[in-house]
């Protein structure tokens, strides 16, 4: 009989949720803190060369006790670069995690460079930052495929999601192995004083035994 592990969740200061949760034995359930370093891209690009050294700085991540690295390249490398998602590839000596929209020229990086995981993101060619989550219901045809591109690389997959019941139960239909939560509706109740209320629709979902948040 499956049984589910306890999920931790852990609050950024950003209206997003990184979890990631590794059911290696779900007498021991175990989380994993997986930084994201776009913005040291960020400051990179905006100052010219190459300071701060995002290989050093992901070396400096993972001694500190970070347990992974995460980088999400736009299709204008305006932070992020498609190369350095090549070059962190002989860095990063944990979980590496390269997110984005699945568009051709990013299917190609991911399964070029073989990550841990890819999570796909619905990003607008022009969105400043993730700002929704899949529909899960209306591409689950598209999310089959592209799911289904990766896992046969050997490639874990997961998708970005809105913390709706609905969209959540479509997601673990498409055969991706775990989500991100899209929790801007939680950041702003938390702050007003709403601490539960935003993602409650998830509670009356059931685990499935191949589906982790």
């Amino acid at each position: 009989m499956a049984f589910f592990c306890k999920l931790l969740i852990k609050k950024w200061n950003s209206p997003r949720l990184f979890v990631f949760l590794f059911p290696n034995n779900c007498n021991e359930f175990m989380t994993k803190l997986s930084v994201n370093i776009n913005k040291l891209a960020t400051l990179r690009n905006a100052r010219g060369g190459n300071v701060p050294n995002l290989l050093l700085a992901a070396s400096d991540i993972e001694r500190f006790g970070a347990e992974g690295i995460t980088i999400h390249p736009r299709p204008d490398e305006r932070h992020i670069r498609y190369q350095d998602a090549r070059d962190l590839k002989n860095v990063v000596t944990t979980e590496y995690n390269i997110e984005g929209n699945p568009n051709e020229k990013f299917i190609a990086l991911v399964l070029a460079v073989k990550p841990t995981q890819v999570t796909l993101v619905p990003d607008g060619v022009d969105a400043i930052t993730s700002n929704a989550g899949w529909d899960a219901i209306t591409h689950a045809d598209f999310l089959k495929k592209t799911i289904a591109t990766f896992k046969a690389a050997g490639i874990r997959t997961s998708i970005f999601i809105d913390p709706d019941a609905a969209q959540i139960e479509a997601a673990a239909a498409t055969g991706t192995d775990r989500i991100e939560l899209y929790t801007e509706a939680y950041a702003v109740g938390y702050a007003a004083g709403k601490k539960k209320q935003p993602l409650r629709h998830t509670k009356q979902l059931q685990p499935k035994p191949s589906l982790w948040a």
